[in-house]
């Protein structure tokens, strides 16, 4: 079994098509969607007809989340605003109905953050500089809590990563497909550098209660979406876009 593992899309098409590119010949069995796909500085409904036709198991992110807060009338982020005014009625719908977490073929259980909290980071820590550190197998262990699954895969930080706990268990993070860096003020001021512009996903091989783990970095126009990022008026996330850097 070969699994795609991507996350973070963030609504950008031309990482997520480099990305689908890359995949094609590589004997991928299963493409696995960890959440936060449409959340962007980018007209979001490219990229959500490609999510709603491929069928791919998917959980919901955060971003995920919160679009359907912005709907509701809550008060989110001009980004949110943004996204959740282009959407359709089928969108709405098919984020209302992605679940938190989703087992994949009996072998990995999948879900965004951590399996309690979409907005908690499993394999990272901000720090009070704002810079962001590996969290330790026990802080892993503990936010992670009982599982019956060897394979373990989250997104939300956008950091790519392969840790395998004491106990076997092998957690896989891909990266973000869309969005190499940010800066954010929750849960404390911080700022996610990948350092390159890059798009990621992992490919994971599943052989028994083996697990190779192969990080992917695809190519991709991505001076052309920083250039749309920032024609709708975000700056920031063009900055981040075309940079990899805060």
């Amino acid at each position: 079994m070969r699994l795609a593992v991507l996350s973070d899309i963030h609504g950008n098409a031309r990482s997520l098509d480099a990305v689908l590119d890359d995949i094609v010949g590589r004997g991928i069995d299963r493409i696995v969607n960890l959440g936060d796909g449409l959340y962007g500085p980018f007209d979001p409904r490219p990229v959500a007809e490609r999510l709603l036709d491929a069928g791919w198991p998917t959980v919901s992110g955060n971003e995920d989340r919160t679009l359907l807060e912005a709907l509701e009338g809550r008060r989110v982020s001009r980004t949110a605003r943004w996204t959740a005014d282009l959407l359709g009625r089928e969108h709405v719908d098919w984020l209302a109905g992605l679940p938190a977490i989703r087992t994949i073929e009996g072998i990995a259980r999948a879900f965004h953050g951590t399996p309690t909290d979409d907005a908690l980071f499993l394999l990272t820590r901000p720090t009070d500089e704002g810079a962001m550190r590996p969290a330790k197998d026990a802080e892993i262990a503990e936010r992670l809590g009982p599982t019956d699954e060897a394979l373990i895969l989250c997104g939300h930080d956008h950091l790519p990563r392969v840790v395998r706990l004491p106990n076997g268990r092998t957690i896989v993070d891909p990266g973000s497909v869309g969005c190499p860096a940010y800066a954010d003020d929750a849960p404390i001021p911080h700022c996610v550098e990948n350092a390159t512009p890059h798009a990621r996903y992992a490919i994971v091989t599943c052989d028994g209660d083996r697990f190779d783990v192969e990080p992917v970095a695809v190519d991709y126009d991505w001076d052309s979406a920083a250039r749309e990022a920032e024609g709708n008026g975000f700056p920031d996330w063009a900055r981040w876009i075309a940079t990899g850097r805060v």
